[in-house]
């Protein structure tokens, strides 16, 4: 049979049938449930990603505004727990008024802080004067160790002393002593605002809520913070008070130079953790290496202050604190650590307060419970178990039947 003229037409396969969707969508409910869950959990951890480096972003290029005001607040916390436990205080069967305890806190904690920051400022103008003589000091024992070590030690050793530039570090303590005076100024005048705002501002909190419960609950996170940082100031200076108090006459019994400047350093060092007791004990000790002769100064030294420091972060702090700083000692480590980075020495005193208002602040929330139970260290969900409190025992029991449920029961063998 003849082809008929022109192309052959293409042959197409035909389209698969869709198949038609009778009635409505039959996936089960469960699975859209969990699917909806997933999809919102994602969302979450996006948002908490971008959130976060947000912050972290803004910690660091406003650390020049931030750093003094959260100074001022720590100042504010101390001030308000000094003058909450003078008006406890009874005279002729009587409490002291509020205005009175307030004062006297206020007199208190701006005299311990005049102290401080003036024997930082004379002791660092007279460190400027010494320092050409401690350089020649560790001369000496450079060639003394080279001597015993041998002379390639020595030469290397000679020639990080010489890196060393003792005018350019003059500057910088000077610097630092002046940054130190502007820095106290501007604290004191933060945490005076606050004090002189402090009813006012609690009225506020509740006229700006949207409702009533939402007020309350902000005011309850408030107190919480306000509580925890109060304990854990308020315990931290009684043991770096009773550390630099103790170590303070071994200083002067070697007639170590500049022993109130250490004494200082050994109360401010006490409240980094873990590795501030170390540093406490390692600068003194370095002082009276390179001021005496022989090395029983700096046995002393070692040993004195070394117990001290073992004993009191050891056993007393641990006993005062209790169960106030639900912390995993891994998570201070880390705190410490990030906090440094962002902050730089500021940063770390300031690593376990800021890193307790977080747990605190994220306990609040039930979708940050699994930040809370690695930021912990007995995986507590709940804000007085964070802040290391007893609940009721039928709370408690509640609790541990949400976080761990029980068992589906046994079906009825007569169903």
């Amino acid at each position: 049979m003849p082809r008929p003229n022109g192309p052959t037409p293409l042959r197409t396969a035909p389209h698969p049938r869709r198949p038609q969707m009778n009635g409505p969508d039959t996936t089960p409910a469960e699975v859209r449930a969990a699917e909806r869950q997933r999809n919102a959990m994602l969302g979450l951890w996006r948002d908490v990603l971008i959130i976060g480096t947000l912050a972290i972003s803004g910690l660091i290029w406003g650390a020049g505004f931030l750093m003094p005001l959260v100074l001022a607040v720590l100042v504010f916390v101390l001030i308000l727990s000094v003058s909450d436990t003078i008006t406890t205080l009874r005279v002729a069967g009587r409490p002291l008024p509020v205005w009175f305890g307030n004062l006297l806190g206020v007199l208190v904690v701006l005299a311990a802080l005049l102290s401080i920051t003036g024997i930082m400022v004379n002791q660092t103008s007279s460190l400027i004067r010494e320092l050409p003589g401690y350089a020649e000091r560790f001369d000496q024992i450079v060639d003394r160790m080279g001597r015993v070590l041998g002379e390639d030690l020595a030469d290397s050793l000679q020639a990080i002393v010489l890196d060393i530039d003792t005018s350019q570090f003059a500057l910088t303590a000077a610097g630092g002593a002046g940054a130190v005076l502007s820095g106290f100024f501007l604290i004191c005048l933060y945490a005076g605002f606050m004090m002189a705002e402090r009813q006012s501002f609690a009225d506020k909190i509740q006229l700006a809520a949207p409702d009533p419960e939402t007020g309350e609950h902000i005011a309850q996170l408030l107190h919480a913070i306000s509580h925890s940082l109060q304990r854990y100031i308020s315990i931290k200076t009684f043991v770096s008070v009773l550390t630099a108090g103790i170590s303070y006459p071994i200083f002067k019994l070697i007639d170590l130079d500049f022993a109130e400047t250490w004494g200082v350093l050994t109360f401010a060092l006490n409240f980094i953790p873990t590795i501030g007791s170390f540093v406490a004990v390692l600068l003194p000790a370095l002082m009276a290496l390179v001021q005496f002769d022989t090395f029983g100064p700096f046995l002393i030294v070692i040993t004195g202050c070394g117990v001290v420091q073992f004993i009191v972060g050891n056993i007393l702090d641990p006993t005062l604190l209790g169960r106030s700083l639900n912390m995993s000692p891994f998570m201070v480590v880390l705190s410490l650590m990030f906090w440094t980075a962002v902050w730089g020495i500021t940063g770390a005193f300031l690593s376990v307060p800021l890193t307790v208002c977080i747990l605190i602040v994220f306990s609040h929330i039930p979708a940050m419970q699994p930040i809370v139970l690695l930021i912990s260290q007995r995986g507590l969900m709940t804000v007085e178990r964070a802040l290391g409190q007893d609940i009721d025992p039928e709370i408690e029991a509640q609790l541990e039947d949400e976080v761990v449920p029980d068992a589906d029961p046994a079906p009825d063998p007569a169903a």
